[in-house]
């Protein structure tokens, strides 16, 4: 297999590129726009050839990138099936493999951070996007986020994988690359509560500003970057 971690320090977003080094075939998550030169540097470089796109839900932050990749490499684009928007070719349903030559992926659905929230797991790599986070967890204060959903989607799916479960989520703002879910459960902070009610008043006192141009993002993300 083949991996590798890609930063963007404007929105402070990791895209990750996997790859099958038999067949050469490659899958990316969370693609920033402004970086798809970068991307199909990459791919040329490691002589990969791009079959799939993945975003985990629809980003407020950024613009994704995959539907220039789609253009450019003819790519499938993938979300999970609760996704709002009807310009992605495939939507998975929870627990479904995604296959990519011999690896498989499967997809998770985690709401709570938006209600199309998904996650993805490759055999001990769990790609959360903003599900959890490295010492924290994704805000639920809009998209039809919810502190209920996510403290299911936390508590009672990523967190029951096994420990030695590899963490890449799709933001860091503190420069970490990668956790475990055992450092988590141990570390992470918002996961020290005794229910429900107490996440949801960790996550309604947050006090967090809404990430700027965030209409302008979803709207252009709901068409895939267009």
């Amino acid at each position: 297999m083949i991996f590798k971690q890609v930063f963007d320090k404007k929105s402070s977003t990791y895209t990750y590129l996997i790859a099958s080094a038999e067949g050469r075939e490659a899958l990316i998550i969370d693609p920033v726009l402004e970086n798809i030169d970068d991307y199909i540097k990459l791919l040329n470089e490691l002589n990969l050839k791009l079959v799939k796109v993945i975003d985990t839900h629809i980003h407020a932050d950024h613009v994704t990138g995959a539907g220039k990749l789609r253009d450019k490499t003819k790519c499938v684009t993938i979300m999970g099936e609760h996704t709002p928007t009807d310009a992605v070719e495939v939507k998975v349903k929870d627990e479904e493999i995604i296959k990519l030559d011999q690896l498989k992926i499967k997809a998770l659905y985690t709401p709570g951070h938006t209600s199309d929230s998904f996650s993805f797991l490759m055999d001990n790599c769990l790609f959360s996007g903003d599900t959890l986070l490295i010492n924290g967890t994704g805000r639920t204060d809009f998209q039809n986020g919810s502190s209920t959903d996510a403290y299911n989607s936390i508590f009672n799916k990523l967190l029951t994988l096994p420990d030695e479960t590899l963490l890449y989520p799709a933001h860091d703002y503190k420069g970490e690359k990668v956790s475990t879910i055992g450092k988590e459960k141990i570390n992470n902070p918002r996961l020290q509560v005794e229910s429900v009610d107490e996440y949801i008043e960790i996550m309604n006192n947050l006090d967090l500003k809404k990430p700027v141009s965030i209409e302008e993002n979803i709207s252009k993300n709901l068409k895939l970057g267009a």
